[in-house]
């Protein structure tokens, strides 16, 4: 009786040992690998890795990846964390996409003085930032005119001061020596903003021929004249100028003619690829409308620029992709004609990541 009770003594002091050793084994190992801003030794060669990735695009080393990403306010979501893989796998895909020969013509373009003139200068903090109308621009263009000094805060510029070239104080990169443009080019930060490409032109038919500001009359007496003699069907049509004639017009192959007659007033609806040349000038970020909420003050981290100035409040839901609108909106369109359009817009689609649309599937 003893011998066993001294057995199951024994035993039940095994069994504390083990788990006095599973716990010491355990508590050294979370001391190990713990890594608690989220960025420590386990995960750095994922970092790493991507980070040569996208050395190959020649991202400025000292603006590429800030060394924090935390929260430093209430301008910055809680997704922050995220950011640097987002951003990383953009430029990835981006880069992919212009490899792929059959989509050359679509994702090429060359570096002219139209897409110099689309690119605007802060040398104070070596930036440079494409416009893409229709994607909150304006909210973009004052942020650097504060940083360059022109005002001391967003909410003293004028309205009508924004997209005054000559009184904003932005210089664009087309004013410069070729040399001078090279040398920022390879240098700054550099960043545009994109959108669901069809979601754009909605956003563009409504501000210059629906809505029309009464500073642009060029659009509607002028410009959708010009469509409209050329692309509506039924003749006998009084209306002014309907969507499918814009459709018609941007989705057909020699549109070009009309382009010209046009000048810069077709920045709002070409493609990103003939305002930025995406596939020729290594930006070092590529935000989207439709994540503008995280997307702006990363942007604003990463440029190091983020104690200085703060992006606009963004009203809720605005930037949101709305699906419907743009089905209603392209309802009445023929399937032919949206094809041609889709045709012009892939390679904006491809290169940022946009699902062609389900109706031009069914």
């Amino acid at each position: 009786m003893s011998d066993n009770m001294h057995h199951q003594w024994l035993l039940l002091a095994a069994c504390f040992w083990v788990i006095f050793m599973f716990m010491v084994a355990s508590k050294f190992i979370t001391l190990t690998f713990k890594d608690p801003d989220g960025y420590g030794a386990k995960q750095e060669p994922l970092i790493l890795t991507a980070v040569t990735k996208v050395e190959e695009v020649h991202v400025p080393e000292e603006k590429r990846w800030p060394e924090e990403f935390q929260p430093t306010g209430k301008a910055f979501s809680g997704n922050l964390i995220r950011q640097p893989l987002v951003h990383m796998e953009r430029l990835e895909l981006l880069r992919n996409v212009c490899r792929d020969t059959a989509l050359r013509n679509l994702s090429h373009t060359a570096v002219s003085k139209f897409v110099l003139d689309r690119i605007f200068v802060c040398d104070k903090h070596k930036i440079l930032f494409c416009q893409t109308p229709k994607v909150g621009n304006t909210q973009w263009k004052k942020v650097l005119i504060v940083l360059n000094g022109a005002f001391s805060s967003i909410e003293e510029i004028p309205e009508n001061i924004v997209h005054d070239h000559e009184k904003n104080g932005l210089p664009r990169l087309s004013s410069f020596t070729d040399a001078e443009i090279k040398k920022r080019l390879n240098l700054y930060f550099k960043f545009f903003i994109v959108r669901d490409p069809f979601e754009r032109l909605i956003s563009a038919f409504k501000d210059k021929f629906v809505h029309n500001p009464r500073f642009e009359p060029w659009y509607r007496h002028e410009i959708a004249p010009g469509i409209i003699r050329k692309y509506r069907k039924n003749r006998t049509e009084t209306r002014g100028l309907q969507f499918e004639d814009f459709v018609r017009y941007l989705g057909d192959p020699n549109h070009r003619w009309l382009d010209v007659q046009f000048g810069d007033h077709i920045i709002h609806w070409v493609t990103y690829v003939e305002l930025c040349a995406p596939c020729e000038i290594a930006y070092s970020v590529i935000g989207h409308h439709e994540t503008l909420e995280d997307d702006a003050p990363y942007i604003l981290k990463a440029a190091g620029i983020d104690h200085l100035v703060s992006y606009p409040t963004i009203p809720p839901g605005i930037t949101v992709y709305n699906k419907t609108k743009v089905e209603r909106y392209f309802s009445g369109i023929s399937k032919r004609d949206i094809r041609r359009l889709y045709a012009r817009f892939e390679g904006d689609f491809k290169l940022f990541g946009y699902q062609e649309p389900d109706f031009l599937l069914n």
